[in-house]
């Protein structure tokens, strides 16, 4: 009986370590792999009609399974478009396997039609990035490269050439058994009492959150009951850390909001907590300490009196019962009220009658998809406005999810991370909050969704502007030049492609619009019509703030549409004392 294929082997491997798809775009030199999956059960080829978007989904899969999601690309230009989807990957810490197949091995280094080198190109943006080069190093690399995945929670990138995948495999194939779930760090006891220490001396307290809390909100909350500390967050640590949270005083960094940036800056000390906050002009660059179970961030973004190698969870439930409890819950209550008022203000500012206002405001129907969404929808968000919609509008409750590329920023993540979203929970709700801009970059891939049926709901915010490029001209003192566009009807584009859709340009068609395509059962895209200049700068704000937009866009530029925060921010003041 003739050897299976190395192709074959790959899949194999794959499927022991629970691999159910690949994403990506058939061709050439991968075609012994799609062959392998077309013979193997329980795994399946996803067409897409771009490899950027493969990466992408994939990406969207791991971080929401946390298991191994697989994308593949062909020889040349078909993995060099990987590249964007894997960055994405990496930096938001996804585990996720490229298979980028190359030229037929005896072309290497003469120049070959598409000749790439796939292995240097993806060390970057990579864990782990090797070629196979001969049968006998199967299946021990793939194993290898999917134990690196999932235990770095990044991307390993295993380039394989096409004649090498079609050759019979040299070595038995065996089983696998791949370590899946991670420990977690305990932190050396000296650290812990160095850190009750500092909380125990000082007398206001700011605890800063990251994605790293994700399962600490007990602990955090215990914390900061206990030391009376406001409790703030980034973009990322929001969905983890902001419900069921009496302390919480907003958001910090350049879409930030409320009292986060003043309360970190007036604290005594600074806690970071399971954050790698890159923006460090936001940061008080003093009185810090640093939990991070990855002890290489520590100290990176800020000056440390303290750094914690250790899981949050962890070092929290080891640190508080040598934590005292503090009297004097001033600092927290003047700051939760400064929260609430900061949130009044700029509200009146950019909200008034946005029920009745045409073009549409964009917060109005991004506060009504709030509202209608599922308890545990998924919500995938394109980078640029439709990430300050996301920080201002939708109410994390512990089930949802929000999904972007919040540390790549890349455009057009939000369709494709919505199609990966889809296939890892096809029951679930799956909302792609997208740009114009976003959208227009990837459109081919609405064909994607309808190919497979899925249930993707597609939000429009059409502006017919790139709204983020707007305002950074604008701020660096620039007229705005070629970020406006003629206006597209993505409604129609969709209906032309077989996708049920939606067109709304009256605020008064906000609501029915938006249920009706909740509740479609089918793909559909609703075309929103939003005013471009929503956010532009008001004329009361001087032209020196208007320099200083490192500093001033989380408080005042940026701060417009924060409705559903100021409901939170209200709410949370009945927990102040009343003088």
């Amino acid at each position: 009986m003739r050897n299976p294929t190395v192709a074959q082997q790959l899949i194999d491997v794959l499927r022991q370590a629970g691999v159910e798809r690949i994403y990506g775009v058939v061709g050439d030199s991968l075609n012994p792999v799609v062959d392998a999956i077309r013979r193997t059960d329980g795994i399946e080829w996803i067409h897409v009609r771009n490899e950027e978007a493969a990466a992408l989904a994939a990406a969207a899969e791991a971080q929401l399974t946390g298991r191994l999601a697989v994308c593949a690309g062909s020889c040349g230009p078909g993995n060099t478009h990987l590249i964007q989807g894997l960055y994405d990957a990496n930096r938001s810490g996804a585990p996720v396997l490229a298979i980028a197949s190359h030229i037929p091995s005896k072309q290497i280094g003469t120049g070959f039609f598409q000749e790439t080198h796939p292995e240097r190109l993806f060390t970057e943006c990579s864990r782990y990035c090797e070629m196979v080069s001969q049968p006998s190093q199967m299946p021990r690399m793939v194993r290898i490269a999917v134990q690196r995945a999932l235990s770095d929670n990044g991307v390993s990138v295993l380039v394989m050439p096409g004649d090498l995948s079609h050759a019979s495999a040299t070595n038995p194939t065996g089983t696998s058994s791949f370590v899946t779930t991670h420990g977690r760090v305990v932190p050396p006891p000296e650290q812990v009492r160095d850190l009750a220490a500092k909380l125990n001396a000082a007398e206001k307290v700011m605890l800063f959150c990251g994605a790293g809390v994700r399962d600490a909100h007990t602990e955090v909350m215990e914390l900061a009951g206990r030391v009376h500390a406001p409790v703030g967050h980034t973009l990322r640590g929001k969905e983890w850390i902001q419900y069921d949270n009496p302390f919480d005083v907003g958001m910090s960094g350049l879409l930030g909001y409320g009292a986060c940036y003043d309360a970190m800056h007036e604290a005594d000390l600074v806690v970071l907590l399971g954050t790698d906050f890159p923006y460090d002009d936001f940061l008080p660059q003093a009185h810090t300490v640093q939990i991070d179970h990855d002890a290489g961030r520590i100290g990176r973004r800020t000056a440390l009196e303290l750094g914690v190698h250790g899981d949050v969870g962890e070092t929290l439930r080891a640190a508080l019962p040598l934590v005292e409890a503090k009297g004097d819950r001033s600092y927290l209550d003047r700051t939760l009220r400064h929260h609430a008022k900061s949130l009044e203000n700029v509200v009146s500012a950019y909200t008034r009658d946005v029920e009745h206002q045409v073009p549409i405001h964009p917060e109005y129907p991004a506060s009504v998809l709030d509202e209608l969404a599922d308890d545990d929808a998924v919500f995938t968000v394109d980078t640029g406005m439709c990430n300050v919609w996301a920080a201002r509008y939708l109410t994390p409750n512990g089930r949802r999810r929000v999904i972007g590329s919040f540390r790549h920023g890349t455009m057009a993540n939000a369709l494709p991370h919505a199609i990966g979203a889809q296939f890892a929970y096809p029951g679930r709700q799956v909302i792609s909050m997208s740009g114009d801009g976003g959208l227009g970059m990837l459109m081919g891939e609405l064909l994607t969704v309808k190919l497979h049926n899925l249930p993707v709901k597609t939000i429009v915010f059409n502006n017919s502007s790139l709204g983020m490029v707007k305002l950074e001209m604008m701020v660096d003192g620039m007229p705005d030049y070629e970020t406006d566009h003629e206006p597209v009807d993505y409604a129609a584009i969709a209906a032309g492609v077989g996708i049920h859709s939606i067109r709304i340009e009256k605020p008064g068609q906000i609501r029915e619009g938006l249920r009706e395509a909740l509740a479609y059962d089918g793909p559909c895209l609703v075309d929103l019509v939003t005013d471009p200049n929503a956010l532009s700068i008001p004329p009361h704000i001087s032209g020196e703030q208007v320099k200083g937009f490192a500093f001033s866009a989380g408080k005042t530029v940026l701060n417009g549409g924060v409705g559903k925060m100021l409901d939170l921010a209200r709410a949370n003041l009945r927990n102040v004392p009343r003088p």
